[in-house]
This record gives C-alpha cells, structure tokens and sequence, in this order.
C-alpha cells in the first residue's frame, strides 16, 4: 500500500458511522420543540445517533417515556420517506421525504392545545 494514496472519506460512510441529524433538519425540530415548551406540552427532550437512525425524543417530564420521537432513516429515503413520527404506542403517525411535512401532524396538535 502507497503511503501517499488519499482517500475521500465524504464519498463513503464505514460500516460503524452512526447516522446524525443535519443542523438544517435540527432547525424545525427545536422551533416547534421551543413552541411546545413555551405552550407547557413539553418539558424534555433527547437525541440518539445510531447506526441506522437518528432519533429525537419528547418528554412530558423527563422521567416518562417520550411523547413522541421524530426519527432519521435513510434507507428508507427512496421508498416511504426517510423521517417519520412515532407516538408513545409505537404507531407511526406520519412518514415522508419532507421534514416539516412530516412535523406538522404535531403542529396541530400544538394549534388544539392553544384553543
């Protein structure tokens, strides 16, 4: 082997690189998060990088289990969409390829909890 071979390490992920929420994909999730705080629905969060998903979780209070979490996966990018909101039962709420489409099924429920 060549000592003097570059290699790109943006063209390729390695098998234990965990995937990450983008600082543009984390600019809507914290505006409603911020929203929901200031309207008292929610009082916690966490965030997860795996290998496989990217997950943001919302807590009522920070010892329950989480509302809701908005999860990252791109694999699934070319087929349902790769970001997807899924309550505290475990159902998915809302999939897509659109982040702040997919974040508006819980935007409502901020617009019923201000009513």
């Amino acid at each position: 082997m060549n000592m003097h071979t570059v290699t790109s390490l943006s063209s390729r992920r390695p098998d234990g690189e965990k995937i990450h929420f983008h600082r543009t994909e984390l600019g809507p999730i914290m505006s409603l998060y911020g929203r929901m705080v200031a309207a008292g629905e929610w009082r916690d969060y966490g965030i997860s990088a795996l290998k496989d998903v990217a997950v943001f979780c919302v807590f009522r209070r920070s010892a329950e289990h989480a509302l809701y979490r908005i999860e990252k996966r791109p694999k699934l990018a070319g087929k349902q969409g790769m970001y997807a909101i899924i309550g505290m039962d475990g159902r998915v709420l809302k999939r897509g390829h659109d982040l702040k489409a997919v974040l508006r099924v819980l935007e409502r429920k901020l617009i019923r909890s201000v009513d």
